[in-house]
């Protein structure tokens, strides 16, 4: 009898020791709960996060809040099973597979500057989007993107050279590019006509024929667009990163530039991917978004239309749910809501 206890004694000591060893044991899943918010119209640091030179600007007031998600968790950080589990039964917080995040053979660093990218095109393809909705004109052109390495080009052009033209023929966009070098062979040698920090030149880059298709020619670039206008538009906010905020960058800078607040002083928050033709995305984290608004005091969140379904199913009560697919549509709502006249999309249940 004796023994029989000490028996249970012991393996019930094994069993509390290996639950709080598991509880500690990192696990490879990632932590979402709600991040900061930041008024696109406001200022951080003393800084307007948006300032507009070389075109009038109006008085905004009101909120156009851009969103965030707070995010525990990396190859190099992972949460306990303790924290993965507390997090799953907590309605504020998403628990999420590492790898949606951190693909394997990533390292941290590259997530961190691919994260700082996307969040740079967020501000570029915001203004131009802004710029062309409220009609100032935006002018597109064809840079090189990437130059491969180990391929011709390498060391004759370099990022961000504006193509204008091949062997003396105007290329106004990539199809005429792709068209021009469509005609060339490998060994040929094509001259380049770019602009690079504002000066012309000419490049002489001769060709090789393509990995996947021997006979066609090719220099080893990647082909991008950039854009210039006539309006300087700085955004000033550090430490943040994703495509998310686009949209609301966008909405301030139209609001700055058109008369009359666009929120009627209203505490809206939101989020969304922009490109540059006004065309809104989908994003992640949804949930902790709305989460981070409403704990703001927003009373209106501006919801891609490809998020519409999950956000009905974790809205914050009091928090009204427009759904927004362009930045016209954007605009349209807040004026919409602004006036009381016309109507304001909203989520379907």
């Amino acid at each position: 009898m004796v023994g029989r206890l000490a028996t249970l004694v012991v393996s019930g000591v094994l069993v509390v020791l290996l639950a709080i060893v598991g509880w500690y044991l990192p696990v490879p899943y990632v932590r979402e709960s709600p991040g900061p918010t930041y008024n696109t119209l406001g200022r951080v640091d003393d800084k307007p996060i948006v300032s507009i030179s070389g075109h009038r600007t109006y008085p905004a007031d009101g909120h156009l809040n851009m969103t965030t998600v707070s995010v525990i968790g990396g190859p190099d950080n992972q949460p306990s099973l303790g924290q993965a589990l507390t997090g799953w039964v907590d309605p504020r917080v998403a628990v999420v597979p590492e790898e949606l995040y951190y693909p394997r053979g990533t390292t941290r660093q590259q997530v961190e500057q691919e994260s700082a990218e996307q969040f740079q095109s967020s501000q570029d393809d915001g203004t131009v989007a802004a710029l062309r909705q409220v009609g100032i004109p935006v002018t597109p052109h064809v840079i090189v993107q990437t130059v491969q390495k180990g391929k011709p080009a390498e060391g004759r052009l370099h990022a961000g050279d504006r193509v204008t033209a091949i062997d003396g023929v105007r290329t106004p966009d990539q199809q005429a590019i792709q068209e021009e070098m469509a005609t060339r062979k490998p060994g040929d040698t094509v001259r380049f006509t770019v602009t690079r920090q504002g000066k012309q030149v000419t490049v002489a880059v001769p060709t090789v024929g393509a990995p996947d298709d021997g006979k066609r020619a090719i220099v080893g670039i990647l082909l991008g667009i950039d854009y210039s206008y006539p309006v300087k538009v700085d955004i000033s906010l550090q430490n943040v990163g994703g495509p998310s905020a686009g949209l609301m960058f966008s909405l301030a800078i139209v609001d700055l530039l058109t008369p009359g607040p666009l929120t009627g002083g209203r505490f809206v928050a939101g989020t969304g991917t922009m490109d540059p033709n006004g065309t809104v995305g989908a994003i992640g984290g949804i949930a902790q978004k709305m989460i981070a608004a409403h704990d703001k005091g927003a009373s209106v969140f501006l919801t891609p239309a490809g998020n519409c379904a999950e956000a009905m199913r974790s809205r914050p009560p009091g928090l009204r749910l427009v759904k927004v697919g362009t930045l016209k549509g954007a605009v349209t709502a807040l004026d919409a809501l602004r006036t009381g006249t016309g109507g304001v999309p909203s989520c379907p249940r």
